[in-house]
């Protein structure tokens, strides 16, 4: 029904002109061309911080990862040839394809069918500053499994990895990145989720830490009644690039997606790119969707690029939406306390949590909760906001 606009979008970016639906994927690190940054999908991102990720840097180091598995949680280390890799998405950069070449062996996460399971966490290392390494984890959550794993991104160095969601019918499951790497690590990733029929992802990506972070979440729906709910919590300091870029592919009908990522800068350089991409295609009739991302500017210096696209192919749908807003402190927010008899120090710091709270809320777990609640607080001590 409706193509991508050309027409400039009110964050101050072009929408691109090519459907989103053309997207080159391979799993060939040479089917793809080394970017030079004024490609689309790599205009925002700073290549000469990426260690040369982008451009066939060699493994000089390997992340090391560990799993605290819940009871019933199957973990397995597996070599490049296991026929379960692969089936949840195929790279749709030349990171992507660059970490799926590269990586020596994989990490397997299975939940158990029509079983409800404590969380699972991963935890992945870097391997050390000036290192260069690449990885490779698949979650699997069997027929009408139940859980929460959490995978935990720690340490220096320079890594990029493809993480494969498979999500079978009838299973729910939680995914909670968080990135809360050293100040000089580079983490490049793409996520590919694959959901069956009347199959539900939560899926939820915190980047705290790193000099350069850029992840890229792909949804797929394999079967009727889909749903996924995918949000963002960032924090960028100063000189950190945080970069979310989530697409959400409708390709069958009745499905449901709702995409909601916030951010905070503060610091001189500090800067978050968040590009939304949903497509609804031809045969996705019934879907309702919507994509939202607000971003507030703590400091001076800081910057906020934010691009919603919506592409829809067909008229025989439920509704479909996005939003997008940058801005500062609201003044009348900051009034309203200190009229209150709240200092005005005191009064930024809880506009600052309750922007974050409809978001931390969601989170099933208790200790990332308090965790997170923990890391905002320590952000806004560090410049006394």
């Amino acid at each position: 029904m409706a193509a991508l606009s050309t027409q400039p979008h009110s964050h101050g970016a072009v929408v691109p002109v090519a459907s989103r639906a053309e997207h080159f994927t391979s799993y060939d690190v040479n089917a793809f061309e080394v970017p030079g940054g004024r490609e689309e999908i790599w205009r925002f991102t700073p290549l000469k911080r990426l260690a040369g990720l982008h451009s066939g840097a060699a493994a000089t180091g390997s992340a090391a990862v560990e799993v605290n598995a819940a009871s019933g949680v199957t973990v397995e280390t597996v070599g490049r040839d296991d026929d379960r890799l692969g089936k949840a998405g195929v790279p749709g950069d030349r990171i992507a394809a660059q970490a799926y070449t590269s990586f020596a062996s994989a990490t397997v996460v299975t939940l158990p069918g029509d079983a409800k399971s404590e969380p699972t966490t991963v935890t992945v290392t870097g391997a050390g500053s000036g290192t260069v390494a690449y990885g490779h984890i698949l979650v699997k959550a069997a027929q009408f499994a139940e859980g929460t794993v959490v995978l935990d991104y720690r340490g220096s160095g320079a890594y990029a990895e493809n993480v494969e969601i498979l999500v079978a019918d009838g299973a729910h499951l939680q995914v909670i990145a968080i990135h809360d790497w050293a100040d000089d690590a580079v983490h490049v990733s793409q996520h590919h989720v694959k959901l069956g029929r009347d199959a539900s992802i939560k899926h939820t990506v915190v980047t705290l830490g790193g000099d350069a972070v850029r992840i890229t979440p792909v949804v797929q729906y394999a079967g009727r009644g889909g749903d996924a709910e995918l949000q963002g919590l960032y924090f960028a300091d100063a000189g950190q690039h945080q970069e979310h870029r989530p697409f959400i592919d409708h390709s069958q009908p009745n499905c449901r997606s709702n995409v909601t990522y916030k951010g905070a800068l503060q610091g001189e350089g500090a800067h978050t790119v968040w590009i939304g991409d949903v497509l609804i295609r031809v045969a996705a009739e019934g879907t309702e969707t919507f994509e939202l991302n607000r971003n507030l500017v703590l400091t001076d210096g800081a910057r906020a690029d934010s691009v919603p696209n919506l592409e829809i192919e067909t008229g025989e749908i439920e509704g479909a939406g996005h939003a997008s807003a940058t801005g500062r402190f609201d003044d009348e927010q900051l009034f309203y306390l200190q009229a209150r008899g709240i200092p005005e120090e005191q009064a930024r710091r809880l506009v600052v949590r309750g922007f974050f709270q409809e978001l931390i809320a969601k989170i099933a777990v208790p200790e990332v909760r308090e965790r997170l609640e923990a890391a905002i607080e320590a952000e806004l001590e560090a410049v006394g906001a």
